[in-house]
């Protein structure tokens, strides 16, 4: 695409970056700025309204004015070389931006995600099938440091499908409620990856086997060997290790393998002392009334005549000494 004004100072070197502030590359003073600007709006116009006549749009999506209302970046890629233009002439541009966006995976879950996107893109009809695309395109894929799988595409025509097929390998589109197709690879690392697989376990209690304080386990699969070294728990012990179990006592030396092992040592308890005779309790008064039989009576009652009985005698606790039965002269019969 030509224009009447020469391009060089308006984009610079074959490839020109233009953003929303819309800087054009050449300087050639303050009194030359304002022509500069005016040229460089024309050119994303023509450019603009090229691309939505070959895409059959009712009116563009690139113009100056939205490129200052939008932070989009805009590839410009003009012919250096100079083939049939004494001034120069556009080959063709790329117009990307980052969009948030709500996409559906494989899956059909919404994944909230800002993908760069790929809003517009445009090679004259004459210079098409000539290599300048694909050059234009992977020169924007270094500069944003980009995978052409993790770009969201805006309602891509027919030609840029088979574009990224046939350049970039993207075929498998995940399909979109929005006007945006994303490709196979874009959740992911690489296109076409498969998911990892998940990490093998080790059977329980594999990890749980004892070893000797100051053993090396067995390395397996090529892994260097481990050695164990005590660490003293709260009371001098291991944590964690098991306690080895209390083995019977070694028989003597006249003991042989057939033998029975001799018994364990009894163990004898204390026996408690008795009570001396001095720390005695005194026993319990015998009680009034008809409590011997045969109508005796240990104890009188005030006023009461008593006759011992003589023969009788009862044992007086542990002392050793006796009581002295008495009769009751009143209650005896």
């Amino acid at each position: 695409m030509e224009f009447p004004f020469d391009l060089a100072p308006v984009l610079g070197e074959r490839f020109c970056v233009v953003d929303q502030h819309l800087r054009p590359a050449g300087r050639r003073g303050p009194a030359h700025r304002g022509d500069l600007e005016q040229q460089l709006r024309t050119v994303i116009d023509e450019l603009g309204k090229a691309s939505a006549k070959a895409q059959g749009l009712p009116s563009p999506v690139t113009s100056a004015t939205r490129m200052e209302t939008n932070r989009h970046v805009l590839y410009i890629m003009r012919d250096t070389e100079g083939r049939g233009a004494p001034k120069g002439a556009v080959i063709g541009f790329l117009k990307v931006g980052y969009k948030k966006l709500f996409l559906l995976d494989r899956a059909g879950a919404h994944i909230e995600a800002e993908p760069l996107c790929v809003l517009d893109f445009y090679i004259h009809e004459s210079l098409q099938r000539h290599g300048y695309g694909r050059e234009l395109f992977h020169h924007m894929l270094q500069s944003e440091r980009v995978e052409p799988w993790r770009l969201a595409v805006d309602r891509p025509s027919g030609k840029l499908l088979a574009f990224l097929h046939k350049h970039y390998g993207l075929v498998d589109a995940i399909p979109q409620v929005n006007n945006f197709v994303i490709f196979e690879g874009f959740f992911s690392n690489r296109p076409g990856d498969p998911p990892p697989p998940p990490a093998p376990q080790a059977p329980r209690g594999a990890d749980q086997a004892l070893f000797p304080i100051g053993a090396r386990l067995p390395a397996g699969g090529g892994g260097a060997s481990v050695a164990l070294q005590p660490q003293p728990g709260p009371r001098g012990g291991v944590p964690g290790a098991r306690q080895p179990p209390t083995l019977p006592p070694t028989p003597g030396p006249g003991w042989s393998r057939g033998a029975r092992a001799p018994p364990p040592p009894l163990q004898l308890s204390r026996a408690r002392r008795p009570l001396s005779p001095t720390a005695a309790s005194p026993p319990p008064p015998p009680p009034h009334g008809r409590a011997l039989g045969g109508g005796s009576c240990l104890l009188g009652v005030v006023g009461c005549p008593i006759a011992p009985m003589g023969a009788h005698s009862f044992p007086r606790g542990s002392s050793g000494g006796s009581l002295l039965a008495l009769q009751c002269l009143l209650c005896a019969p």
